[in-house]
């Protein structure tokens, strides 16, 4: 499902891995129509960190939402669903660690970031990143 109209862009992945270069796409084009070139990089790097979260831990179809500010300066608002509702644990990953830095990605590369209940069932992860303007 794809709906790209607007000041918001919401698609629903599968939960397979073709997903995570599927979203980064999406995000980048609509980033690209949308001309927020500026936030496209870290926009596609935190929504992989975030769907490669929801494909390890979750079944089911995985979502994500742009939401972009009215006015020439803001904040994009980026939102990941899945269907389980725990919500995810920022961890110190240790140095020799292959997983476990993705939520302090997150903390670290947005103005603000978070989780709650989603509308139905499961949860979602969102976060914001500062336009310039």
């Amino acid at each position: 499902m794809i709906h790209t109209e607007g000041d918001v862009a919401e698609w629903t992945f599968p939960a397979d891995p073709g997903a995570v270069r599927t979203a980064r796409t999406a995000v980048r084009q609509q980033l690209r129509a949308w001309d927020l070139d500026t936030v496209s990089d870290v926009a596609e790097l935190l929504v992989s960190e975030l769907v490669t979260n929801a494909l390890r831990h979750a079944t089911g179809p995985i979502g994500v939402r742009l939401v972009r500010p009215s006015g020439p300066a803001g904040t994009l608002l980026v939102e990941v669903s899945d269907p389980l509702p725990d919500p995810p644990r920022e961890r110190a990953a240790r140095p020799d660690d292959e997983t476990g830095r993705g939520l302090q990605l997150v903390a670290n590369s947005s103005c603000r970031w978070g989780t709650r209940p989603g509308r139905e069932r499961g949860k979602t992860v969102w976060f914001e990143l500062a336009l310039p303007g």
